[in-house]
């Protein structure tokens, strides 16, 4: 059902340096690249994940309580996006963990403030 998510910033350069950093860990590569915002993906078909300035030219700001959530592979690859967004400048919003029946999960923002997760559903 989801095409794409978009997030906002105010530094395209900063967030394209961070995501990229971020997504080489899980083989996402960049789809597309505009003047005012970068979106990436791991294979064409399934849902891409952007980064664009505000196309009103106001500042970007985080939505309370918005959050985009990346189903990963494994364990590992949750702890190790955990562990880059951190080196990267991010900060902790939750350290890797179960979180409920199957769900192994982090949480972290990123240099904008916006809220990510990362996932793992265990069977």
């Amino acid at each position: 059902m989801i095409s794409h998510t978009s997030i906002g910033t105010n530094d395209l350069p900063r967030a394209a340096a961070f995501y990229d950093a971020l997504f080489a860990l899980i083989d996402g590569k960049r789809f597309f690249e505009l003047e005012r915002g970068i979106g990436w993906g791991v294979k064409p078909g399934q849902p891409m994940f952007s980064v664009l300035k505000p196309f009103d030219g106001q500042p970007a700001t985080v939505g309370n309580g918005t959050m985009v959530a990346l189903t990963v592979a494994s364990q590992a690859l949750v702890d190790a996006l955990h562990a880059k967004a951190l080196a990267l400048g991010g900060t902790d919003e939750g350290a890797p963990g179960l979180r409920g029946s199957g769900y192994y999960g982090c949480y972290f923002r990123d240099l904008d403030g916006n809220k990510i997760a990362a996932f793992s559903r265990q069977s």
